[in-house]
């Protein structure tokens, strides 16, 4: 016989007792939802504007685990909140100028697109309404409207732009030497494409020899210099566009000229003041959210090159004094051989075929230098040397500790010698002087307001093709055609599907945002300003008519309503759409409702009906929640665009003067009213609950039974909850005396209790 020894007796008695988990811990599981964690508080650092430990939290999460580049949004817009707080109240009132354009709406130029402020060529009409250059959109630049601020793409995939057909016309027209001009604008945009950098600057030095301020033509010359490596000449153009118009666009692309010289940590700081000019130029924000994953990764995900670790492998403070002499060398050592090095590389253009190209402003977020050698150089360059000087400051911050690196970003973010006046240089010294204002405008309308040519100018080019009348309330649909507001939804009350090329306007029809075109409503009102108004004239005539709720009154055969009683409608028919719409439109927010009659297409007496709201269906059906309201007579009928109208007058209860009368009157009510909710309570669950949800609660005892020409609300629900004929609840509806309505109803309640109930 074995004898159990008692430690093990006590082992085996704890075991007995705990419960082994079911679950196998997951370490890989727990790193990620540890990783999610770190990088929702560094969010929550930057959206509360506290830079600099956003900046140590986001370092923690680089060196915890991969981060994309768009997750450091917040920290950008954070780094800019900062960044625009130090360019001061001056500069931000100049910027502001030059961004809040909708200020001046009847400053700019009609024909000129937002963005890039150029001639409207290939216009392009989104769905709020504003034109824009196809160029821009194509690209990307910007997500939001310059105007107001809507998203561009409203459907949440990529839109497909397509020109508005009208626009593109009536410009061809009215201004043949602009599209000349920019056709030889996108050819030069075609050889930078194609990588043909010197056909490309040939073509446009052309250009400028014609015209020096030509400011687009120039911006194409800088892309073509930046593919040639000629970056002094890039940059000397560059300043010479901002000079005139210190646009986000423009900025952008002088950060792209230094980031391609190897003043990376320069071109941050550019990039910056173009997020400073437009929040919303996506380029811009993304390089800047690249250039910061790059400060922020660890140093065995980034460093190839450079300086080796064993030289930070020493003590903290050895790194930190190594950080700083580092950065006042860097100093003393970029200015000196940047422009020489720069020359050099003007006069000594790399052929084609012996070097990486950047790549073309058509595909800006990748570039043809990867970020990394952006940040540190390439090392395959001639130049490496004055690359490696430039950006000293930067390419030893990923050798640093992940703490050093922090407080590197966060130094470079807040000292003085990083300001805002790296932005400015040459030419932009005199807009702090008090020039910024006088030179965007400049930049605005260098080339003056283009006036449209009264001798080309044709009331019938601008016709809508439905109506055949001149534009009102003209709106453009996704596939680029142009008509009337109200022509539009009729048509698509019908199909949805553009009345021209036939194209599906499903989305457009769910989105119902039937915006009026900018351009053209502008171009018809300030120079076909009599052909406008007698337009005008002639919708506020119609508009009046449907307003008129006695004569032409809309009808809407279908059911029984009652005053007071709800009356929800599921609307589809084409005319009835129309009718709709039309009711709210004209603000009444009403229409007679009737059941239909064989002989006469529907009887003699109704109910008007108000609305109170419509839920439009994305296919264009409605379901309209009204409420009934005053009680008529039809005098005559008509027909109206497929939905009948009529003459109707209203229909009031004799009013009851004499007091004994009143009372008889009052006594019969309360024993009505007693009598219904005495039916009602002893009705099955089933039907008392259907009754409480399509028509609600019964009515309360009213204390004046003749306050309105209707008479009580109780009257008229009981009216719709009885199971009877319609044709005897109509009988009831006509009644002018609530003496003979009560006692109706009385008789009507007194059959259906005698009635056994099971």
């Amino acid at each position: 016989m074995s004898v159990q020894h008692p430690e093990e007796a006590a082992l085996e008695e704890r075991s007995g007792f705990f419960i082994e988990p079911q679950y196998k811990w997951d370490e890989r599981q727990d790193n990620v939802h540890h990783h999610r964690l770190i990088l929702q508080r560094a969010d929550a650092l930057a959206s509360d504007n506290r830079l600099k430990e956003a900046i140590d939290v986001f370092s923690m999460a680089l060196s915890y685990g991969s981060v994309r580049p768009e997750q450091l949004s917040t920290l950008v817009n954070c780094i800019l909140r900062n960044f625009k707080e130090k360019l001061g109240n001056d500069e931000a009132a100049s910027e502001r100028a030059v961004v809040d354009i909708a200020d001046n709406v009847g400053d700019e130029d009609a024909f000129e697109c937002p963005n890039c402020h150029r001639f409207l060529c290939d216009p392009v009409t989104i769905a709020c309404g504003h034109s824009y250059c196809k160029r821009c959109l194509q690209r990307r630049l910007f997500s939001k409207c310059k105007w107001c601020s809507e998203p561009i793409e409203q459907s949440g995939r990529p839109a497909e732009f397509k020109a508005n057909v009208i626009l593109f016309a009536l410009l061809e027209k009215w201004f043949p030497d602009e599209l000349k001009r920019f056709k030889t604008i996108s050819e030069i945009e075609n050889m930078c494409r194609k990588k043909h950098f010197q056909v490309a600057v040939s073509l446009a030095t052309a250009m400028i020899e014609s015209d020096p301020v030509d400011e687009p033509v120039r911006w194409l010359r800088v892309e073509a210099y930046n593919g040639l490596r000629q970056y002094q000449l890039a940059l000397e153009d560059a300043e010479l566009c901002l000079s005139l118009n210190p646009s986000a666009e423009g900025f952008y692309w002088k950060a792209k000229v230094l980031q391609y010289r190897g003043q990376a940590d320069d071109s941050l700081q550019v990039y910056l003041h173009s997020l400073a000019l437009d929040e919303d130029f996506i380029p811009a924000k993304r390089e800047v959210e690249m250039i910061l994953c790059d400060l922020l990764s660890p140093a065995s995900e980034n460093l190839k090159v450079g300086l080796r670790e064993t030289a930070y492998s020493t003590l903290p403070h050895l790194r930190s004094k190594t950080l700083v002499t580092d950065t006042q060398s860097a100093q003393a050592s970029t200015q000196p051989h940047a422009p020489h090095q720069a020359q050099n590389s003007s006069a000594h253009p790399i052929p084609d075929t012996q070097r990486e190209i950047p790549g073309h402003f058509g595909n800006m977020e990748h570039s043809g230098l990867s970020r990394a050698h952006s940040l540190r150089g390439n090392v395959l360059e001639q130049d490496l040397c004055i690359v490696e000087e430039g950006l000293k400051r930067v390419c030893s911050a990923p050798q640093l500790m992940d703490q050093d690196k922090g407080t590197l970003l966060k130094r470079k973010l807040s000292t003085s010698e990083c300001g805002p006046h790296l932005v400015y240089s040459h030419h932009s010294k005199q807009k702090k002087q008090g020039g910024a204002s006088g030179s965007s405008n400049q930049g605005a309308s260098a080339r003056g307001h283009r006036l449209l040519p009264r001798h080309l100018l044709d009331p019938n080019d601008l016709e809508c093709s439905l109506c055949m009348r001149l534009f009102y309330e003209p709106v453009t649909t996704l596939c680029g055609h142009t008509f009337c507001k109200s022509c539009l939804e009729r048509c698509l009350d019908h199909t949805p599907q553009c009345p021209l090329c036939k194209e599906s306007l499903k989305e457009y029809l769910a989105a119902r945002k039937y915006r009026v075109t900018v351009v053209l409503d502008r171009v018809i009102k300030q120079h076909l300003s009599e052909e406008h108004l007698e337009r005008q004239r002639a919708h506020l005539e119609e508009a009046k008519e449907l307003s008129d709720l006695t004569k032409n009154v809309p009808i809407f055969v279908c059911t029984m309503a009652y005053p007071t009683v709800p009356c929800p409608l599921h609307v589809f028919e084409p005319r009835y759409r129309l009718m709709i719409r039309r009711c709210m439109e004209t603000g009444t927010r009403q229409f007679g409702m009737c059941i239909n009659d064989a002989q006469k297409g529907f009887l003699d007496y109704g109910c008007m009906l108000i609305i109170r709201s419509v839920h439009f269906l994305p296919d264009g059906r409605s379901v309209v929640d009204t409420i009934g309201g005053k009680r008529f007579r039809v005098l005559s009928r008509g027909m109206r665009d497929g939905y009948s109208i009529a003459d109707i007058e209203y229909l009031e209860d004799t009013r009851v003067d004499d007091g004994e009368e009143l009372a008889q009157l009052q006594q019969l009510h309360d024993a009505v009213y007693e009598q219904a909710r005495a039916w009602f309570q002893n009705l099955k669950n089933r039907f008392r609950n259907q009754i409480l949800q399509h028509f609600g609660a019964m009515p309360e005892r009213e204390p004046d039974i003749q306050a309105t020409a209707n008479g009580p609300a109780c009257c008229w629900w009981l009216l719709a909850v009885l199971p009877i004929d319609p044709r005897y609840q109509l009988s009831v509806l006509s009644m002018t005396s609530l003496r003979e309505r009560l006692v109706k109803i009385q008789h009507i309640l007194s059959y259906l209790q005698s009635i056994p109930s099971g």
